[in-house]
């Protein structure tokens, strides 16, 4: 079914990368979750009423809820399609994560008012009034809800959206929270036990639990995490497949929202190379990954002097020293600059989060190593962090 209405309504739906398509998506998510949570709001609310039952209640006011986040995400798919101007060079893609953000704060609050009523309900339970009806409601929003988290799902990871993503997945609670809401209606049937204000506060929880869940999700990109291990290896694969390649390091990738990727990496060539030669393949490299990834992309030529005894002598004797070392996780542009008293040992280290070791400790360990070479040796040592992982 979500193929079916992806070739129907969605325009060029397998560039998923070009933005205009993204939005198409978005569009088509949107106007999906508006359509069937709208319908079951409106089934579970009146059925509720009815019933007298809050937990019914709770779950129609989700449903609606539901259906808000996806005019939201119809608009914050729209936002993020605008293109660059003066005041936001790099676009307006984050759109999709502060509608996801957003949605995630309105969950919240719509659970804590729903918790506040439940909990009334459990202090003055009223007796329910049992129908096939409010049954039947209840299983069509069940197996509904099992659809719509399939199809948001899918959609969600056709374009790589954490938006949609989790919009799928808060549809694979709300399964868990209508289950619930039958199961107490059920018991209360057969038992004459009054669950209906427990299971309420229940589903309450669930929803501001699954909205904090979503706030960690969608806030993430926001504050800048770590780029996928499935991009990285992509670059990596593109950048050492060119002949003349020796090395890559510094690999940096800054996220401005879907589709909107910079990214900057170091090459080593040989220093003794054609210099045109290299500037041409780095260039490749570049048009390469523009083309394959769709990222913004920009790459830096080192040479290095692969006939030089002296420097692969001293590099062989620096990584066993900082192999042992947690955090420290590798070295490059290993340079000699001489002088007439000392001689600098000039090179850059990568250290990730779990170095125990300040930086002037490390130049004093992998320093006083060097120095029992020759004593006029000194290191200087620039540190980089490893943002992902090259």
């Amino acid at each position: 079914m979500a193929t079916f209405l992806i070739k129907l309504f969605i325009k060029d739906y397998e560039h998923t990368t070009d933005p205009a398509v993204r939005e198409r998506y978005g569009k088509l998510a949107g106007i999906v979750g508006i359509i069937s949570n709208g319908l079951l709001c409106t089934m579970k609310i009146l059925v509720g009423l009815f019933s007298g039952s809050i937990a019914i209640v709770a779950d129609g006011i989700n449903n609606l809820a539901d259906a808000s986040s996806s005019i939201i995400t119809l608009i914050g798919f729209k936002l993020a399609a605008l293109p660059e101007d003066k005041n936001h060079p790099y676009g307006h893609a984050r759109f999709e994560y502060l509608t996801g953000l957003f949605i995630s704060l309105l969950i919240i609050v719509l659970g804590l008012q729903l918790l506040r009523s439940s909990f009334s309900k459990v202090l003055h339970p009223d007796p329910l009034s049992f129908s096939y009806i409010t049954i039947i409601i209840l299983v069509i929003a069940i197996i509904l809800k099992i659809w719509q988290s399939r199809f948001n799902i899918c959609l969600g990871k056709k374009i790589n959206s954490l938006a949609l993503m989790a919009t799928g997945t808060d549809s694979r609670n709300d399964v868990i929270a209508t289950s619930a809401v039958l199961l107490s209606v059920i018991i209360g049937k057969v038992s004459g036990l009054q669950l209906d204000g427990y299971m309420g506060c229940l589903v309450a929880l669930f929803i501001i639990w699954s909205g904090i869940v979503l706030i960690r999700e969608t806030s993430s990109p926001l504050l800048g995490e770590a780029p996928s291990g499935e991009l990285v290896q992509s670059i990596e694969k593109i950048a050492l497949s060119q002949d003349g390649v020796i090395g890559i390091h510094d690999l940096v990738i800054h996220n401005y929202g879907p589709g909107k990727i910079f990214a900057s990496i170091h090459i080593e060539v040989d220093a003794r190379g054609d210099l045109l030669e290299s500037h041409d393949m780095i260039d490749n490299i570049e048009q390469l990954i523009k083309k394959e990834l769709r990222i913004e992309f920009t790459a830096h030529m080192d040479p290095v002097e692969l006939d030089n005894p002296l420097i692969s002598h001293l590099y062989k004797e620096i990584i066993q020293t900082i192999k042992p070392l947690t955090g420290v996780q590798s070295i490059h542009d290993l340079r000699i600059v001489p002088g007439k008293t000392h001689t600098n040992i000039i090179f850059d280290a990568v250290l990730t989060p779990e170095c125990p070791m300040t930086e002037d400790e490390l130049c004093d360990l992998i320093e006083s190593k060097i120095q029992e070479i020759d004593p006029s040796y000194y290191v200087v040592i620039t540190f980089d962090k490893a943002y992902t992982g090259l």
